[in-house]
């Protein structure tokens, strides 16, 4: 598929250019929109080993991405894409997008079909800058995006009710920045927000949709899969 916006994701940048292009590009997402009847949904990941985990800095400059393209509401797999990469950007909590987005991209462009909305592990406007991944990559693709993270980066919530379906606000002061839902009985929530050209109402339906089984939705599940996949094929041929 094309890259709408390739000049929204520099690839070399610092530190301070990086915090001023994130400051300037939370001008530019559209917190609204809604989906209507979706039929292809992409999931995204990037795996690589954090720094304080690396046993050598370069354990930690490959990166291995993938993204996976589902089916609506079978959540068959349609497509799949992946790449290795070396990091061009450190590893910066608050700034990963500038870390993974280049990886991504390639991987997106080798996709024969364009997915309606993209679901990433990780922040939309849930973020110090209102600018977290989910955000940045639907900036670049001019896509509908939706931050689907296992933790909560900022803000405040009540914790929702131990059933399926239960939600409540994560704010940030008077602001709503995310829902806090809950995919299955009993287990931790998501931290669900919106990416960009989508509602947070439609969000949270759509990463309710993509997750009737297990706490993560199918499009993270088999994106972990195959990053996964990639990773210890390369261990493999090393």
């Amino acid at each position: 598929m094309n890259i709408a916006r390739p000049d929204l994701a520099p690839p070399q940048l610092d530190y301070h250019a990086a915090v001023a292009l994130q400051q300037q590009l939370r001008s530019l997402i559209v917190r609204a929109g809604e989906l209507g009847a979706p039929r292809l949904v992409a999931g995204v990941d990037v795996s690589y080993t954090p720094p304080r985990f690396a046993r050598a800095k370069e354990a930690s400059e490959k990166l291995y991405a993938a993204v996976v393209v589902l089916e609506l509401p079978s959540l068959r797999v349609v497509e799949s894409a992946s790449v290795v990469d070396r990091a061009r950007f450190p590893y910066v909590p608050g700034l990963l997008s500038f870390r993974e987005l280049p990886p991504l991209l390639r991987a997106f462009r080798k996709l024969r079909v364009t997915p309606d909305v993209v679901l990433v592990d990780g922040q939309g406007v849930a973020h110090p800058r209102r600018c977290g991944i989910a955000s940045h990559l639907g900036l670049v693709l001019d896509l509908p995006t939706i931050g689907c993270a296992k933790s909560r980066l900022i803000g405040n919530h009540r914790e929702p009710g131990r059933r399926r379906g239960s939600a409540s606000d994560l704010l940030d002061g008077d602001e709503v920045i995310g829902r806090v839902l809950r995919t299955r009985d009993g287990v931790a929530p998501l931290y669900v927000s919106v990416g960009h050209k989508i509602s947070l109402d439609a969000a949270v339906a759509l990463v309710f949709q993509c997750a009737p089984r297990y706490r993560l939705p199918e499009t993270t599940r088999q994106a972990h899969f195959w990053v996964n996949q990639l990773r210890n094929k390369d261990k493999s041929c090393a």
